[in-house]
């Protein structure tokens, strides 16, 4: 697992964010892990002390894990307390298992820091998960404010563009992987399968201003298009929520390499220090 590497200082990573970022990186601080639960991956690794805490969400289709220690001490650096958090994979669990994992370490992180909100900082899977933490319930009782890179706001749009003629090899996988972590076929398994497809889209909690503010990130040639936030944040708005913004970057970068495009670590650095 990743977090065998904890121990290592991964230079070339911060480097690369921080020449990202176009600033030169403080001293990055080093990691400590916890566990939030009982299963092996209900963990979560923290990085700094003392600031505004910040979790990050890894992607990974919901099946694999993605190593976000050189972001989380970027981050780290720049006065956040860094939660790294990992969550049960679709190969230990079918949803909601993901989400329980998620409220879960929010929980644990908001005791940690006695009641102060976090931040959540999502990638693709784990932007998914982020909009989920935002929308579900009261979002806004339980994060400050969301960042989702690429975020699979809609995994049956995912289920539906993997299946168009011509979809490319990224598609095709999400499409597959979205089936798993459902545990079932929306085409064909019956009503519960749907109610369960249903409650994995982040549209259909959307509540307006009982959800956190939204800072959502697509490239134009993004396998998960920015249809997915558009007609989250055409919704929200509809509702009340105000503190929403939708960015389209050119190129297309997925997912974590966005915070590489020219001036976008920054841009989310600011949107997250602006979130009272």
């Amino acid at each position: 697992m990743r977090r065998t590497l904890l121990t290592l200082a991964l230079c070339g990573t911060l480097l690369s964010a921080s020449t990202a970022a176009g600033t030169a990186a403080p001293e990055p601080p080093s990691g400590r892990l916890f566990a939030y639960g009982g299963h092996a991956r209900q963990n979560i690794t923290v990085y700094g002390h003392g600031g505004t805490p910040l979790v990050i969400l890894h992607g990974g289709y919901w099946s694999k894990d993605t190593d976000w220690s050189g972001w989380a001490r970027w981050f780290a650096a720049r006065g956040f307390t860094v939660y790294d958090t990992d969550y049960r994979l679709t190969s230990d669990a079918v949803w909601p298992a993901q989400r329980d994992d998620v409220l879960a370490a929010l929980r644990w992180v908001r005791h940690r820091q006695s009641g102060a909100l976090p931040l959540v900082l999502g990638s693709s899977a784990g932007g998914h998960l982020a909009l989920q933490a935002a929308t579900y319930g009261a979002g806004r009782s339980r994060v400050r404010g969301v960042v989702a890179l690429s975020p699979v706001a809609s995994p049956y749009r995912a289920w539906r563009d993997g299946a168009a003629p011509g979809a490319s090899a990224e598609r095709r996988e999400l499409r597959g992987a979205a089936r798993r972590l459902a545990g079932c076929d929306p085409d064909r398994d019956g009503v519960r399968c749907w109610e369960r497809w249903g409650d994995l889209a982040a549209l259909s909690h959307a509540s307006g201003a009982d959800d956190a503010p939204l800072y959502l990130v697509h490239s134009t040639g993004d396998f998960v298009p920015v249809a997915h936030s558009a007609e989250l944040a055409t919704a929200q708005r509809r509702q009340g929520l105000r503190d929403v913004t939708v960015r389209t970057v050119g190129g297309s970068a997925h997912g974590g390499p966005l915070l590489k495009k020219r001036g976008m670590a920054q841009d989310v650095l600011r949107w997250l220090r602006g979130r009272p």
